[in-house]
C-alpha cells in the first residue's frame, strides 16, 4: 500500500475505535482493530483528520484532538456551547468546527489557537479559501467576511462541495439540491425516501448518498439519475466518506448495526454494486466516520503567517487545551467497547461546561 490508511468511528457510547487497513498477500483486504479511546463524556458527532491529527466533535461540546502519529491525545479545544456539530480540516493548516450554537471557528492547528470565530449556522464544508455555512451563506475564510449569500428554499443539514469546487450539494431531509458555483442555481435535485444522513462526491460528477435505511445510493449529479444502489448494512447507515487509495476510489460506511465496511468502486462498472473489500464488527452505536490517511509529503499551507497573526489580534480568542497527553489504549478485545475504558481518564465529572463555567468566572479583588 501506499500509505498507512486507518478508518475511525465514534459511537452513542462515547469511544472512538480505530482500525488499521491491510492488505493480505497482495489480494485479501483486513482490517484490524488498532486502538479504542474512551473520547468524550457525551456520545460523538463528528470526526476529522488530515496527515498528522484527527479531532472528534462531541455533544460534551468538546473537540478532542489526537496526534495519529504519536498514538497520544494531544489535548482539548473549549470554546463551543452547544453539541458540536460538524469538523472540517483544510489541509495541515486549519481546523474549522461548527456546532449547535451558530458558531463557526477557524483554529490555527500549529499552535491550536482560534484565528476567527462568527455568528453564521451550525455547519461548515468547504474547498479552503471559501466555506459554505448553515442555509444560506458563503464565507471567506482568509479575510473572515461574507463572500456569498444565496437565499435557499428551506434549512439545510449537509452541504459538500464538489473536489473541483463547480458545484455544490444542499441537503435538506431527504431532498439533495445540485448547485452551480458560477450562477449559484438550482441545476437539479435528488429525492429519496427518507431523510439523508450522509453525502459525499465521488467524483465531481458522482456522489454517494446514505440515508435513514440500510441502502447506499450512487447518482450522476448531471443527469440525475441513479446509477446504481446496494444494501450495504442491516441497519440504517450513519456515515459514509469517500477516498482514493492505490488510483481506486473508496467508499467506507458505517452503521448503527455496529459495522464499518470499506467498499472498491469501479467507475467503468459503476451501474454495478461495489466490491466489499474489509469489514469490522465495533459491536457499537456508531454516528460517524472518517478515514485517517498518512501521506508521505506535509500538504502546502496557503494562508501565510501575516494574515494568521491579524486573524488572532482580531478575534481575542485563546482556546484552552488540556496539557497532559494520554496514551491510546491498546485494546485485548475490541469487540466490547467497555473494555476500551480501561486506562483512561477515570474521573470525567467536572465536564466541559463546567470548565467553561471556571473560565468564566472573575474572581473579586484581593482574593
Amino acid at each position: 500500500m501506499e500509505r498507512r490508511v486507518r478508518l475511525l468511528g465514534g459511537c452513542y457510547e462515547q469511544i472512538l475505535f480505530g482500525y488499521q487497513v491491510e492488505k493480505l498477500h497482495g489480494q485479501e483486504w483486513t482490517a484490524v482493530a488498532d486502538f479504542t479511546h474512551h473520547a468524550h463524556t457525551a456520545s460523538l458527532s463528528a470526526i476529522s483528520a488530515n496527515n498528522r491529527y484527527v479531532a472528534t466533535g462531541s455533544k460534551d461540546e468538546t473537540i478532542q484532538i489526537y496526534d495519529m502519529k504519536k498514538k497520544v491525545e494531544h489535548g482539548a479545544l473549549l470554546h463551543h456551547n452547544g453539541t458540536v456539530s460538524c469538523l472540517e480540516f483544510y489541509g495541515t493548516s486549519h481546523l474549522l468546527s461548527g456546532a449547535e450554537d451558530g458558531l463557526i471557528c477557524v483554529w490555527n492547528s500549529k499552535k491550536w489557537e482560534c484565528l476567527k470565530s462568527f455568528k453564521a449556522h451550525n455547519f461548515v464544508s468547504g474547498d479552503g479559501q471559501d466555506l459554505k455555512v448553515g442555509e444560506d451563506r458563503t464565507w471567506n475564510l482568509i479575510e473572515g467576511r461574507s463572500a456569498f449569500i444565496k437565499n435557499l428554499k428551506q434549512n439545510a443539514h449537509i452541504v459538500r462541495w464538489s473536489p473541483k469546487g463547480d458545484k455544490y450539494i444542499v441537503v435538506a431531509n431527504n431532498v439533495a439540491d445540485v448547485y452551480k458555483l458560477e450562477t449559484a442555481s438550482v441545476i437539479g435535485s435528488i429525492t429519496t425516501e427518507k431523510r439523508i444522513s450522509s453525502i459525499q462526491f465521488i467524483t465531481d460528477d458522482i456522489v454517494a448518498l446514505a440515508g435513514e435505511e440500510e441502502v447506499v445510493r450512487i447518482y450522476d449529479c448531471n443527469s440525475l439519475e441513479s446509477l446504481c444502489e446496494f444494501k450495504a448494512h442491516e441497519k440504517r447507515v450513519k456515515s459514509i466518506y469517500s477516498f482514493e487509495l492505490e488510483g481506486s476510489k473508496m467508499l467506507v460506511s458505517a452503521s448503527t448495526d455496529g459495522f464499518i465496511k470499506m467498499w472498491k468502486l469501479e467507475l467503468d462498472k459503476i451501474q454495478e454494486p461495489p466490491s466489499l473489500l474489509c469489514e469490522v464488527d465495533t459491536s457499537a452505536r456508531l454516528t460517524c466516520l472518517c478515514v485517517w490517511l498518512e501521506k508521505a509529503q506535509e500538504e502546502k499551507e496557503t494562508v501565510d503567517t501575516c494574515t494568521q497573526s491579524t486573524a488572532v489580534e482580531e478575534s481575542g480568542l485563546k482556546p484552552k487545551k488540556k496539557k497532559q497527553k494520554i496514551q491510546f489504549t491498546e485494546p485485548e478485545n475490541t469487540d466490547k467497547p467497555e473494555k476500551s475504558t480501561q486506562g483512561t481518564k477515570e474521573n470525567k465529572k467536572t465536564g466541559a461546561q463546567e470548565k467553561k463555567r471556571k473560565t468564566k468566572k472573575k474572581q473579586p479583588a484581593g482574593e
